[in-house]
């Protein structure tokens, strides 16, 4: 994705992928090591109390102890992928959002409780319910495809002619899933991190004045409301088109088109090759703007939306519909991964 030196160790089999394994868990460890370091910084211009005037060496120790655990999460995601169902990395923050559930209820709960009886629980029923219309809908979207008709031309096997075959090729309507959310949301956080770094500056400063401006405005529920909209929207417009850039990215057309005509396959009506691959991105690009508005609307409008009628603010909405997105998504894929293993089993005999 990243050059064509790396396209090139991809397609070589199963030493490329291990190459390409190896380099990812270095890249996981130095950036383990960065986002541990940040963190000690980060902590100890926030909350002097929590990390008081540290050396070089009680620093050094908390960064390594960090980027340990950040390691042993990294381990148990591969034993899961290897000897257990699903991806496994997904399967442990499935795991984390679904464990901190009735923890992070009850927190709310308890802060909008005011021994009101029935009224208290409206706003929880309220969202409750937007939550399983949601679930609802992105299960729908998850699972939806743009069905490309493909027929195999006529081959001669063994002294006999077979016929034609017709198939499809199914087009993911949100086939970045949850990744371009992530792209955004760490684009979006930026600023603020990077302000929080100067909150020991002094106060006279311009740069403690611009990262106390960022801090208290670049913010979705900023009560400057000219603010407010600019976020949001470039949250929306990030979230957009991140979309693009990893369907582009994971979805080759080329190779696409080059597979089908290597197959002796073709979509009725447009010609192999350069032809079909103009075709699949043309589809493609019309599919993903509807996942991308999706996405968007995910992001940026339902939170906002469900905020202003149950009367939840949406920091507090523990189950946003990122995480919402999430959990489907792993459990959609886990439960596929699950009826796979089923049938195999089940025509095991055969095999063998």
């Amino acid at each position: 994705v990243i050059s064509e030196r790396i396209k090139e160790i991809q397609k070589e089999g199963e030493q490329g992928r291990r190459r390409i394994q190896r380099w990812s868990r270095w890249l996981t460890v130095f950036l383990g090591a960065g986002q541990a370091y940040g963190f000690t910084v980060l902590f100890q211009n926030t909350n002097p109390a929590i990390l008081p005037g540290l050396d070089w060496f009680q620093r050094l120790s908390i960064v390594l102890v960090l980027t340990a655990g950040t390691v042993m999460l990294m381990w148990f995601g591969e034993l899961i992928t290897e000897y257990g169902i699903g991806n496994g990395v997904s399967l442990i923050i499935f795991a984390g959002i679904i464990g901190r559930g009735p923890q992070g209820v009850s927190a709310v709960f308890s802060a909008h409780s005011t021994g009101g009886g029935l009224a208290d629980y409206l706003p929880f029923i309220i969202f409750g319910g937007i939550a399983l219309v949601m679930t609802a809908v992105i299960i729908e979207v998850q699972q939806a495809v743009r069905k490309i008709p493909i027929q195999s031309a006529q081959r001669v096997t063994g002294g006999r002619e077979i016929g034609r075959r017709a198939s499809f090729l199914p087009l993911r309507v949100n086939h970045a899933g949850v990744i371009p959310i992530i792209f955004a949301i760490s684009v979006m956080f930026l600023p603020t991190i990077i302000s929080n770094y100067f909150q020991g500056a002094p106060p006279d400063t311009w740069y403690y004045k611009a990262a106390a401006w960022i801090r208290g405005n670049f913010t979705p529920d900023t009560a400057n409301l000219p603010m407010a909209i600019t976020y949001n929207a470039l949250y929306f417009a990030f979230t957009f088109a991140f979309t693009y850039f990893y369907t582009a990215i994971t979805f080759e057309v080329t190779e696409v088109a080059d597979n089908l005509k290597r197959y002796s396959s073709f979509i009725p009506g447009i010609r192999p090759g350069r032809p079909t691959a103009d075709y699949l991105a043309a589809v493609m690009n019309r599919v993903t703007f509807a996942g991308a508005c999706f996405l968007g609307f995910i992001t940026v409008i339902l939170p906002i939306a469900t905020a202003k009628i149950s009367g939840i603010p949406h920091q507090q909405m523990y189950l946003g519909g990122t995480a919402i997105l999430i959990v489907v998504g792993v459990a959609l894929d886990t439960m596929k991964q699950l009826q796979t293993q089923l049938v195999m089993r089940q025509y095991r005999g055969f095999i063998r």
